[in-house]
């Protein structure tokens, strides 16, 4: 799957495996995540896209605050 700004994610790996995030950018072959609680849209998580899973989802990111990203990262965690 091709990476893109506003994927939603799921850690597999690491201290935050198994949490939802989005994909706030990309850095030398890295992802850019954020969850909007434990890592803001201000400083986001560099995280390695294989320890990602990449879901169907997306979310726009066009004025959106840390609160709407939890909220609609808790409703994409509660589908799947």
């Amino acid at each position: 799957m091709k990476v893109q700004t506003g994927s939603v994610v799921k850690a597999a790996a690491g201290r935050d495996g198994g949490g939802y995030f989005a994909v706030v950018g990309m850095q030398d072959g890295y992802c850019l995540i954020a969850d909007g609680k434990s890592r803001r849209l201000g400083s986001p998580k560099r995280k390695n896209i294989k320890h990602l899973r990449f879901t169907n989802s997306m979310i726009d990111l066009n004025d959106i605050t840390d609160k709407k990203l939890r909220t609609l990262l808790r409703e994409i965690s509660a589908a799947e």
